[in-house]
């Protein structure tokens, strides 16, 4: 495996938020405490972590309790013990996507893999945790992967198990009805070690959730990666007195909120949650689906409304309070409270996530200091996209590079083209630019002494003749590309290989695909290769 740097400033749609972040520019340090750099900031962050000996305990005892339901390794439970004993946690986390979800999800649970790894060997004991978010309710983000076909093009294996609308994925358990669908992934992937995995572990009875923990604690039984359950109801009452802070402190926290989006706005940086002066943190289940807890002012009274339906009405915060004492398991974080909660259940060194995540803890921020006075700091996962030897062929013979790729199907089919004209053709074309180049350079060198204020004029005069010669090639190319149909299926297949669905393939393949095809080797090659303080994107050539 070769890797090769690209910097996200090159990578479409990177936000100039995360952009910053990367860079640590200083109009972004208001918003993040810490540098992107692990090593920078490690050993500090681990003095301050405060996490309680009866909590600790009680959460170790649903590690355990949950990691022998997915059979986890010897190594995994070792850990578990090892978190027991007082180590402190590295978390990432994820939706739990149907067969494993794309490839970033397994980018994620290695990153947590090497900083945990790294901080022990400073002398920091950690352990890395992978935080399956079981309790979100858009179950089509979850219902569906994607793995290329023998012609390159993604085909979509959705489940169209269900349960009730709104429902937290966890309570979606599968039927008879995945059966077809791993039948569908074996087409696709071949019998292989992968799919054998994917048999074993999506499973009639179980869920969305347990399936997919089922893959990743086997995945990643060699570094004991612990996976941990998020819609665990003992859980909930671990974090109970959280949910209770947010109650109490929903007008503070309301403000803070709007506060930072403001500033966030004004520093010319976008809110990746849109907050309003009737947002609160909560959710809560209603009739079994998950139902969004609303500010409501009635003078200087602050109530709260648990949906926005004909049923909903407005209760008291002390009526919400005995809720929540009574049955905590029946509430949940929302993105901007969530990685608060996971940090008041784990003692966190860091959280490794991708470019959204960054942005929300922008605005959580603020959530961490009212609720727990310390902000976890957010590191980078790792990010890649992976070259298979095929479209390395393709790319070397027509001289193009992943970041044609990701120019876009039109330019790249150009592109192609281009280096598909006849070779004399080809040939007349470089040398009409280089004698053109030679010529003009020599007129714009002697009108220069004939008359300085024909310069101008003369570049003037070269632009539109470059753009002239330019234009006829393409306009060449492009005949040429609508004489050779193969062209335009070659481009099909490196943008549906490098840039799927125009955006970064790591968000658009299923991560078993590349363990299909590749063994779990692989991964042992990505976590070797893996520097956690280099946060440009990877291309890997396999």
């Amino acid at each position: 495996m070769k890797a090769h740097c690209l910097p996200f400033s090159q990578i479409p749609h990177t936000t100039r938020l995360f952009s910053d972040f990367l860079s640590y520019a200083p109009a972004v340090r208001p918003f993040y405490p810490k540098p992107p750099h692990f090593s920078e900031w490690g050993e500090d962050e681990a003095a301050k972590i405060a996490y309680d000996s009866s909590r600790r305990e009680r959460v170790s005892q649903i590690l355990e309790r949950q990691s022998q339901l997915w059979n986890a390794s010897a190594k995994t439970l070792a850990n578990v013990e090892r978190f027991r004993r007082g180590a402190a946690a590295v978390v990432t986390g994820q939706q739990v996507g149907l067969f494993g979800g794309p490839m970033f999800a397994i980018y994620k649970a290695l990153t947590a893999v090497k900083l945990a790894e790294e901080a022990t060997a400073a002398g920091i004991e950690a352990v890395p945790i992978f935080w399956l978010a079981t309790y979100d309710h858009d179950l089509a983000e979850v219902n569906h992967v994607s793995f290329p076909g023998s012609d390159g093009t993604l085909q979509t294996l959705t489940t169209p198990s269900h349960g009730i609308a709104g429902a937290p994925v966890s309570s979606v358990h599968l039927g008879e009805e995945i059966l077809p669908v791993l039948d569908q992934a074996a087409t696709l992937l071949g019998e292989n070690e992968a799919v054998s995995l994917l048999r074993e572990t999506y499973q009639p009875g179980e869920t969305l959730g347990t399936a997919f923990a089922r893959l990743y604690a086997k995945l990643f039984a060699d570094w004991g990666v612990i996976v941990l359950d998020a819609s665990d109801a003992d859980l909930h009452r671990v974090a109970e007195p959280i949910y209770r802070a947010a109650v109490e402190r929903a007008d503070k926290l309301s403000s803070a909120l709007l506060e930072r989006g403001d500033a966030l706005e004004a520093a010319g940086y976008h809110q990746q949650v849109k907050v309003t002066s009737t947002s609160s943190l909560l959710f809560v289940l209603r009739d079994g689906a998950r139902t969004p807890v609303h500010l409501h002012r009635e003078g200087e009274q602050l109530r709260f409304i648990i949906g926005s339906d004909g049923a909903a009405k407005a209760i008291s915060s002390a009526d919400l309070l005995a809720m929540i004492a009574g049955k905590p398991e029946l509430f949940s974080p929302n993105v901007l409270l969530r990685p608060v909660v996971e940090d008041f259940l784990l003692p966190t060194l860091a959280y490794t996530g991708g470019a959204a995540e960054a942005a929300y803890f922008a605005q959580a921020g603020v959530v961490y200091q009212i609720l727990l006075d310390r902000t976890t700091p957010i590191v980078p996962r790792y990010s890649a996209t992976i070259v298979e030897p095929k479209i390395q062929r393709l790319l070397e013979r027509y001289g193009l590079t992943v970041l044609d790729a990701f120019s876009g199907g039109e330019s790249l089919q150009q592109k192609l083209a281009a280096h598909s004209l006849p070779e004399d053709l080809q040939a007349a074309f470089d040398s009409a630019k280089k004698s053109f180049d030679t010529h003009l350079n020599t007129i714009k060198e002697k009108l220069a002494k004939l008359d300085r204020t024909l310069v101008d004029a003369g570049e003037t005069a070269v632009s539109k003749m470059n753009y002239q010669l330019e234009r006829l090639h393409a306009q060449a190319a492009r005949a040429e590309s609508q004489k050779k149909e193969v062209v335009g299926r070659k481009a099909e297949m490196i943008a549906q290989a490098l840039y799927p669905e125009k955006g970064l393939q790591e968000r658009a393949i299923g991560g078993l695909y590349f363990v299909a095809r590749y063994g779990r080797e692989l991964l042992l090659q990505l976590h070797d290769c893996m520097q956690t303080d280099c946060h440009d994107h990877q291309i890997l050539e396999i």
